[in-house]
């Protein structure tokens, strides 16, 4: 039977955790009565990770398929390596490390049921350092801003696509985007629901501080030319600035004549310019590296294998 939900589950190092997800997953999905499959994305563990969603397989096949990575290309790569390989009319994303429960699956068809295409989520209560609750809403801000995209909590994994949107992301051949933001562009009738969030099983985030500001560089740098734009605004207000300053400073040689306090100023302004070149070179690096990455044409994700069961003929 074609099964109307897909589950898209990225793993990464999580061996510790896969045996508590595999006790709340399955039951949660037998639960609500609807023909569904789990498509997990091995993203080249180091661990055991492999070698237990190759039991689990071994374990479920009728609703269970592994897609195997050769190495490690990060989780959005991932995801899309669910997206390619999955068939449900409605599909779900997922983290392994159980932040957020399985249970709440049935939450986010439910809106689907009332006609949206799309489903993100609120976290009702994040478990995560002060730095992150301060970064993230920081992040959510400016999106939205350059962007007009509207994500209360962008960093949720726990979301549900209509095939419809996931088969336009599917043609997508960009190397670096940001689903959730992706996704919403291509949907029509877009909403939000809140869930449950807990602490990891076991294990640690893969989200370090630097991965954070990436995955904002992508997102901000992948939907809008805004921040070009108002570079460029920036870059006409200081010129002008700078220019009325040498006026001036002409003006008040001339008129009073030279004078040896203003040689720090004039530094701390030559230093600011300068500061503000820096920035303006490395946004527009930015998106020059964008277009050097996608000029390539290299695969977004090598895949070494995949495990499911095959239709009789």
């Amino acid at each position: 039977m074609k099964p109307v939900l897909s589950v898209v589950i990225p793993v990464y190092n999580e061996e510790a955790s896969l045996d508590a997800l595999f006790a709340r997953l399955y039951p949660a999905l037998d639960a609500l009565n609807t023909p569904y499959e789990i498509v997990f994305v091995n993203d080249g563990s180091r661990d055991r990770s492999a070698a237990i969603l190759a039991d689990q397989f071994n374990q479920r096949p009728d609703v269970t398929r592994v897609v195997l990575f050769n190495g490690n290309f990060g989780q959005h790569r991932a995801i899309l390596a669910g997206f390619a390989h999955c068939h449900g009319e409605r599909i779900v994303t997922l983290d392994a490390d159980l932040q957020n429960p399985p249970e709440d699956i049935g939450t986010l068809l439910a809106e689907m049921d009332k006609g949206h295409d799309y489903v993100g989520s609120i976290r009702r209560q994040r478990n995560d350092s002060w730095w992150r609750h301060v970064a993230s809403r920081a992040m959510n801000r400016l999106r939205e801003k350059i962007t007009r995209i509207k994500m209360t909590d962008q960093g949720c994994m726990l979301r549900a696509y209509d095939r419809r949107i996931i088969d336009t992301i599917n043609q997508c051949q960009e190397m670096h985007t940001f689903i959730p933001a992706l996704a919403y562009s291509f949907s029509r009738n877009p909403t939000e629901v809140v869930v449950g969030h807990e602490e990891r099983v076991a294990g640690e985030s893969k989200y370090s501080l630097y991965s954070l500001i990436r995955l904002n560089f992508d997102l901000m740098t992948g939907f809008s030319l805004m921040p070009l734009q108002l570079f460029s605004l920036l870059g006409m207000v200081v010129s002008a600035l700078a220019g009325a300053l040498t006026v001036v400073l002409a003006l008040r040689r001339l008129i009073i004549g030279p004078e040896e306090g203003g040689t720090f100023t004039l530094f701390g302004i030559a230093f600011f310019l300068i500061g503000l070149c820096l920035f303006g070179i490395g946004l527009l690096g930015e998106y020059i590296g964008r277009i050097y990455q996608e000029v390539r044409d290299r695969p977004r994700y090598l895949v070494a294998g995949v495990l499911e069961r095959k239709e009789e003929a």
